[in-house]
């Protein structure tokens, strides 16, 4: 009963998003509150929902101050000359911008911390996603999945998991899977080339020229140059859920007046990136607390969350000197903060209910029950195949330190190893980077202000094809047998 319940509780939620027929946090909560009921829960769902809430607060916290640490250093225009000198790199060119996307999430994700990389990759993209009028989904898809492929280093969340609940050394586990690792990046880029060239043809764009960016609509409206909005005016403009539609996907009536008034709304006379609260001469000081926050975060020596409290109150105080310009600041992230922090304590449910009525257990239990001891010599393409799914709808603690030894201990009994089982379990990890309740996803998707269905529908299968594609290349090259 649990197994269908959880199985069910799953698929109506992923449903309900994906159709954009409930906000993800209104799904996040109802949904598996109604299946505990159903589950019998009773009044003790309350106690367990509480005791993940306690455990996300810090996360949370986090999530709060990053988002508007990282918010005002955009406005105040830290990142202007990075994103001039990445336009004239790519040349106004989506193929290169999503493949230089996805080059540096992967450069990034080495430090094998998520939140690093989604603070660093979307303060460098993306603005220039939306000077060019790229879709922020199309960031979003290319940064989580190549963040996903380098999640697997030795000193990566994952690995660190499935050391441990297995007892072996991480880098044993990481060496032979490199050329698995190769692969996955090598698709991720595959995948970022066509996502790329699916925007230039949605865009129409001509070249960078004189450093100036121009669209290629000349024949009404001139050649003109299109200036980057603030943090605030994509904030206001994101409505009041703080998320961006895919353009890709649903790109409008873009032959209308309407269209052609909105686009006009965004051309200016110069090519410089117009910003209100630019702070040019404090460059070299916001640059400083800048490398410090993000030196402090490296480091570990304090705890994240305090990091960016200090960082957000000496950015506040340094930029803005009036306390009705502070006030103002954060009222301009206020809609981005309320969207990602909202979920953080909305995933809370779904993971309260999952782990306290027993679900995750018993649908473990029922996986691993209903794998055939013929198919014994093949745990590996197994646990592979079982990681692509459950680390997307439960946590990577659930998966690694419930599910994994009890299949470990199955496949010990036809002669598989505990590193091997190891290895394979890792192909997940590209997926599950797009988690609904993996904080530093919903950091990301606050960040480029990305509906939680929008970048579901352009991601799930494109990371899944990634994880596959890792299975089948660590199989062919033994890290783990067929």
């Amino acid at each position: 009963m649990l197994v269908i319940l959880g199985f069910a509780m799953i698929a109506t939620f992923l449903y309900l998003i994906t159709t954009k027929r409930m906000m993800p946090v209104a799904a996040l909560i109802l949904v598996p509150i109604i299946f505990g009921l159903i589950a019998g829960g009773g009044l003790s769902l309350s106690d367990d929902i509480a005791k993940s809430i306690e455990d996300a607060a810090p996360t949370a916290a986090l999530l709060f101050f990053a988002i508007t640490f990282f918010g005002v250093m955009i406005d105040v225009g830290l990142f202007d000359p990075l994103i001039r000198g990445i336009l004239r790199v790519v040349h106004n060119d989506p193929v290169k911008v999503v493949v230089g996307t996805a080059l540096l999430s992967a450069i990034v994700s080495l430090d094998g911390d998520g939140s690093t990389t989604f603070i660093i990759v979307t303060s460098a993209f993306l603005p220039v996603y939306l000077r060019l009028g790229m879709s922020p989904v199309v960031l979003t898809c290319v940064t989580s999945t190549a963040n996903g492929v380098l999640n697997t280093v030795p000193w990566g969340g994952s690995t660190a998991r499935a050391a441990a609940a297995l007892k072996v050394s991480p880098i044993e586990i990481f060496v032979p899977m490199i050329p698995a690792i190769a692969a996955g990046l090598v698709a991720t880029l595959f995948f970022a080339y066509f996502l790329g060239r699916s925007e230039r043809r949605r865009l129409d764009t001509v070249e960078l020229r004189d450093g100036v960016l121009r669209k290629n609509r000349e024949t009404n409206m001139g050649t003109n140059d299109i200036p980057a909005p603030t943090t605030a005016e994509v904030t206001a403009s994101s409505g009041s859920g703080g998320s961006r539609p895919d353009a890709s996907a649903d790109p409008g009536p873009s032959p209308s007046d309407a269209a052609d008034t909105e686009e006009q709304s965004l051309i200016a006379s110069d090519g410089h990136i117009r910003r209100p609260h630019a702070r040019p001469k404090l460059r070299w000081v916001n640059l400083i607390l800048t490398l410090s926050v993000m030196t402090l975060l490296v480091a570990g020596a304090v705890e994240p969350a305090v990091v960016f409290f200090i960082g957000v109150s000496c950015a506040l105080i340094l930029n803005f000197r009036q306390v009705a310009e502070q006030r103002a600041q954060l009222e301009a992230h206020a809609s981005s903060v309320v969207n990602v922090v909202g979920m953080v304590f909305a995933a809370t449910v779904l993971t309260g209910v999952l782990s306290g009525s027993g679900m995750v257990e018993a649908m473990a239990e029922w996986l691993v029950g209903i794998i055939p001891e013929s198919l014994g010599g093949h745990f590996p393409i197994i646990a592979g195949l079982l990681s692509i799914p459950m680390t997307f709808f439960t946590s990577n603690d659930a998966f690694y330190f419930g599910m994994l030894p009890v299949l470990n201990e199955t496949a010990s009994h036809f002669g598989i190893t505990s590193l091997e089982m190891a290895r394979a379990s890792l192909v997940g990890q590209p997926l599950h980077q797009s988690s609904p309740i993996v904080a530093s996803f919903l950091l990301l998707v606050g960040l480029a202000k990305v509906d939680l269905g929008d970048h579901h529908r352009k991601t799930i299968w494109r990371a899944a094809m990634v994880g596959l594609i890792m299975l089948g290349v660590g199989s062919l090259t033994l890290a783990f047998p067929i």
